[in-house]
This record gives structure tokens, sequence and C-alpha cells, in this order.
């Protein structure tokens, strides 16, 4: 039988905005498929294990602290885990640990795991409204979500955006690019929840950690939710 381990990482500090159905979404549609899914929520001091995909939420700055230095403790895991394949997808504040650094208005420099070559500053406007996006990796060729973030977030290197905004701000309001890519690790700051919400990435998701494309789904209703979300602002 197939199966997939999934760490869901600090839930208990990095968990806003509704970032939980993005497991949840995981979960299901992978036993929609007859495909075992091992759940393990990852705790501070907790230690890890090799997983199939991890994923992480967002959450305030102070909760980015103590995150920020649990994540420091297993970086060379995590980079070894990177370099493996494994899929990682890190929402909004675990997304900007999933890079090199978050540097806060007021405060000293979160160090990040360098998963991404990006770094993120913040910014003096906050930006929150829902995100259109257009992207190359799945079809529909649409991602949607809702973001809500000062930090500036900029890319580097091999590491390239998942789609370009139509509606919205994304990384840095700037260069009209959303979410980050290297290999197979994943950031975005689209909440609410991101997966169920774009359910053909979810799969897309599921389909790099089995190395074989999922047998589909009936997502008419979901789909349904998706297109109703974009282009839509507020």
């Amino acid at each position: 039988m197939k199966k997939l381990r999934v760490a869901h990482l600090y839930p208990k500090l990095l968990n806003i905005y509704g970032d939980g159905g993005n497991i949840l979404a995981l979960i299901r549609r992978c036993q929609w498929r007859g495909i075992t899914v091992e759940l393990d929520e990852i705790g501070v001091g907790d230690k890890i294990g090799r997983h199939d995909i991890y994923f992480i939420g967002g959450g305030q700055d102070l909760q980015q602290i103590e995150v920020s230095k649990e994540l420091l403790k297993n970086k060379d895991f995590f980079t070894e885990e990177r370099d493996r394949m494994a899929v990682f997808l890190g929402i909004c504040g675990g997304y900007q640990l999933m890079g090199h650094y978050y540097q806060p208005h007021n405060g000293e420099r979160l160090e990040g795991i360098s998963l991404l070559d990006a770094y993120t500053v913040a910014g003096n406007k906050r930006f929150i409204g829902n995100v259109t996006a257009e992207t190359d990796l799945v079809e529909p060729h649409t991602l949607v979500g809702f973001e809500n973030h000062s930090g500036l977030t900029y890319l580097q290197g091999d590491t390239v955006p998942i789609g370009k905004v139509f509606v919205g701000n994304g990384n840095n309001g700037e260069d009209k690019t959303e979410g980050a890519r290297f290999k197979n690790v994943f950031g975005t700051y689209l909440h609410g929840s991101f997966l169920p919400k774009n359910p053909h990435f979810a799969d897309y998701m599921i389909e790099l950690a089995l190395g074989a494309k999922p047998e589909p789904l009936d997502d008419e209703i979901e789909l349904l939710a998706h297109n109703s979300l974009v282009n839509k602002k507020y």
C-alpha cells in the first residue's frame, strides 16, 4: 500500500489564518485515493525523523523567534532532506524562516535555515487581501489565497517564484512575484488555507512525494471555490 509520512512542524507556535487546513487537505486527498498518511506533529525539543512532506505555517514575530531557534538546531538535517528531494511547504512566517533570514523593524535578525536562497526584511506597509497568481507548475494555471504580511521577501540564485501576481502584492509588492521554489521546497504568503483553495497544488505536492502522479479526483466543488476567488481582491 502506498504510504506517505508527513511532518507538521511546530503547529502550536505557527498556525494562524487557517494554516492547519493545509494538513487536512493533504491527508484527505491522500485517503480518498487509498494512500496511507502517517502524520507527526513536531513540537519544541522533539527529535525529527525522515518524512516525505514537511509543512510549517505562519505566526507572529514572537513565535517566529522560538521556531527559528528550533529550526537552526536541525538545519543540517533539513538541508539533507531537501537535497534528497523531500517536499517542503512553508506559509508566510514559515516561508520566511526557510530563507536565509528575516529582519524585523525592531529586534535582532531571525536566522533561517537557507533551504531557499531568499531573505526577508520588514516593510513599512502591511499587505492584506486576496491574491491571484499565475503559475506554470500546475493546471489550472492560477493560485489563489489571502495574504497578511509586512515582510518583503526577495529571491536570489536558483530560487525562483512559484507564480506571477495579477491581484495582490505577493513577495514584496515590487516585482510581481509570489512564493518561491528550489528543488522540492516551496514557500508562499498565501493563507486561508492555501491547499484547500488550490487542490491542484496539493496534488502536485503528493505527486512529488510519491514520485508518481496520483489518480484524479472529482474536484468540481473544490475548483468552484477556487474559481470564485480568481481575480477577486477583497
